[in-house]
């Protein structure tokens, strides 16, 4: 595997201490299948300072296998997984903000999850623990929010399933939340990244040390892990980065081709698995995956209009040219129908990133300038304009909002 490993890599540890823990007593009642969870455990970190009206809360939503480590901070000194985003002048300003980010429900970061206690057989869950929604994530939130005092944020920021969350969040709590930021998402899971997940999930699942899920006094099925993160991996990253990165490069020039791995790709994929296979809890991977396959912001309503009709403030969208997994015409579709649903405070930036999906956690002068100035610019009440034109100058991406000022981003 030497050399393979080179280039940005997001940071994506396993997180055992430096949160806090939020505990409802209160029945959490969700939303498939009339499950239940007896108490809620949300495992959340800030960083920043709350001022005296309570407004200056961002709240940032992880994405799918991510922790509440977005930044390090004394408890934790580890780099986050946005630790370049949020801090004083940062994207996120630290200095300005008030930054919430909390584990999701179904993970296995301190929240609730597959991996938790259940209270009423001193065993975890495992998969007796209800199927999790986006839904169901954000009424987390909510009880979190409650909790720490704060009645309305400044803003949501999300990517991939982030993403997701924030648009729920905003349609579920419009008096909630001032604005939200969604990358790399989309409006209602797609059947390429459904099936993507399926397949993941079947890697899981077939390894018969999976045993139904109850795997916690025996050996994890890492076998299936491994595969799981090995096809994921390929979601998340695109063909010009490979190109670029790997080529058609071999791991040794000494040796024969065989069955065994031949090229560095081969091997790089092999690495991920094995790194991350380790870190994450099967159970929630398979719950996790699940949830962002159910998410649909149109379910229950007429059409997908009716659904984005309740999200009514201001929204920016980021796309990536080279997203695999959540193309970029499903972040065109989103920015469509929402206009079309009447909300006329729409912002949507297109990026030319090479790193695929990964892009919300490696593009720093992408993702992260448009976030710093979404979060940061007085938004009036009809609303921060819509349609951008894309100009090409200097192998730079360049944008004119409605009164011709110049927006440029690497």
């Amino acid at each position: 595997m030497a050399g393979t490993t080179q280039g940005p890599e997001p940071g994506n540890d396993k997180i055992t201490t430096g949160y806090t823990v939020f505990t409802s007593q209160e029945p959490f009642h969700m939303k498939y299948n009339n499950g239940v969870l007896p108490e809620l455990h949300v495992a959340y970190e800030t960083w920043g300072t709350l001022n005296e009206d309570r407004s200056n809360a961002v709240l940032v939503h992880a994405g799918f296998s991510l922790s509440s480590h977005a930044k390090s901070h004394p408890e934790d000194p580890r780099p986050g997984w946005w630790e370049k985003f949020v801090g004083p002048g940062s994207a996120v300003d630290t200095s300005k903000f008030f930054v919430i980010c909390n584990n999701n429900l179904g993970g296995c970061y301190g929240s609730s999850g597959p991996s938790s206690i259940d209270p009423l057989t001193g065993k975890p869950f495992a998969t007796t623990f209800p199927i999790v929604s986006v839904t169901d994530m954000v009424h987390a939130q909510f009880r979190l929010l409650d909790h720490l005092g704060i009645q309305k944020l400044h803003a949501c920021v999300g990517a991939s399933m982030g993403g997701m969350l924030s648009l729920m969040f905003a349609a579920l709590g419009p008096e909630r939340v001032d604005r939200i930021i969604a990358v790399s998402c989309c409006a209602q899971s797609q059947p390429f990244s459904i099936g993507a997940y399926s397949l993941q999930r079947k890697c899981i699942m077939s390894d018969p040390d999976w045993n139904k899920g109850h795997y916690y006094d025996g050996p994890l099925p890492l076998t299936g892990m491994k595969l799981a993160r090995e096809l994921a991996t390929m979601t998340y990253r695109s063909g010009p980065e490979w190109n670029e990165r790997f080529g058609r490069k071999r791991i040794s020039d000494e040796h024969p081709p065989s069955l065994c791995p031949t090229f560095e790709i081969e091997s790089y994929l092999a690495h991920q698995g094995e790194s991350f296979s380790t870190k994450f809890d099967p159970n929630s991977y398979l719950y996790m995956s699940k949830a962002m396959d159910l998410f649909d912001v149109a379910e229950g309503y007429p059409s997908l209009a009716a659904g984005l009709e309740r999200i009514t403030c201001p929204v920016m969208v980021i796309g990536v040219q080279s997203d695999i997994l959540f193309p970029i015409w499903q972040q065109r579709e989103l920015v469509s129908a929402l206009q079309d649903a009447g909300n006329e405070a729409v912002t949507y930036y297109e990026l030319n990133s090479i790193y695929g999906h990964d892009t919300f956690l490696l593009d720093l002068n992408g993702v992260g300038a448009g976030v710093k100035g979404f979060l940061e610019t007085k938004q009036k009440e009809s609303g921060f304009v819509t349609k951008h034109k894309l100009k090409r100058k200097g192998g730079r991406q360049q944008e004119l909002n409605d009164q011709g000022v110049l927006l440029e981003y690497s």
